[in-house]
């Protein structure tokens, strides 16, 4: 096996990788609308906790061809499968982790906060939220990272991504090896990369918050 396809046909790979990243972030925006609320009202009402959490692992130990194969009949072929259950796949990882944050904010600062005269809306928006932010986040950037692997095996049902390199490798039988070498590699470093970025986001954006809170001091 070698890195020939990868070398000869870079500009298809890279075009597969943005199609990649369009699909994960899409999935990601989508989970977003869904978990936010949801977290915000387990991290509200505890005896959600277990029903929820349940639900959320249950759908996550489901395998993802299986998932795929099974929403066909209803949903089809092509993108909008794939979003369905990627989007499912996320919410394990984003409601955990805004229950936890939200969650886990000292309440004796948020009784500070209602002690200065602030509204239960004005203390969830202007203190809790931005303290949880940073668990928040971490979990967006798994659900992110997970995403993009798991996005791979979307091209099956025609969802497109760097997986279609795979696919078509495999069909090919032994002289498919590079092409599938090729699609391993990008994927691969893909998910690195786009950890590495997130990461990097997440201490720039925890530093500027420091700075901003130094100067009201």
């Amino acid at each position: 096996m070698s890195l020939d396809y990868l070398f000869e046909h870079w500009r298809r790979v890279l075009e597969l990788a943005i199609d990649h990243l369009v699909l994960a972030g899409s999935v990601i925006a989508i989970a977003l609308v869904i978990a936010v609320p949801l977290g915000v009202l387990t991290a509200r009402i505890r005896p959600l906790t277990l029903p929820v959490f349940g639900l959320l692992s249950a759908l996550y130990t489901v395998p993802s061809l299986a998932f795929l194969a099974l929403l066909i009949p209803s949903v089809g072929i092509g993108r909008r499968n794939a979003l369905v259950v990627l989007t499912a796949y996320a919410q394990i990882f984003l409601v955990r982790n805004i229950v936890a944050g939200l969650r886990g904010v000292d309440p004796a600062t948020l009784e500070a906060a209602r002690g200065l005269g602030l509204t239960p809306w004005q203390v969830f928006r202007q203190v809790r939220w931005p303290l949880a932010l940073p668990v928040i986040t971490a979990g967006v950037r798994t659900a992110f990272v997970t995403t993009i692997s798991l996005a791979t095996v979307a091209a099956w049902i025609g969802a497109g991504g760097l997986g279609t390199l795979l696919f078509t490798g495999l069909a090919r039988g032994k002289h498919g090896s590079s092409q599938i070498l090729a699609g391993t590699v990008a994927i691969t470093a893909l998910a690195i990369l786009a950890d590495l970025i997130l990461r990097l986001l997440e201490r720039l954006t925890a530093a500027a918050r420091a700075d901003r809170a130094a100067q009201e001091r």
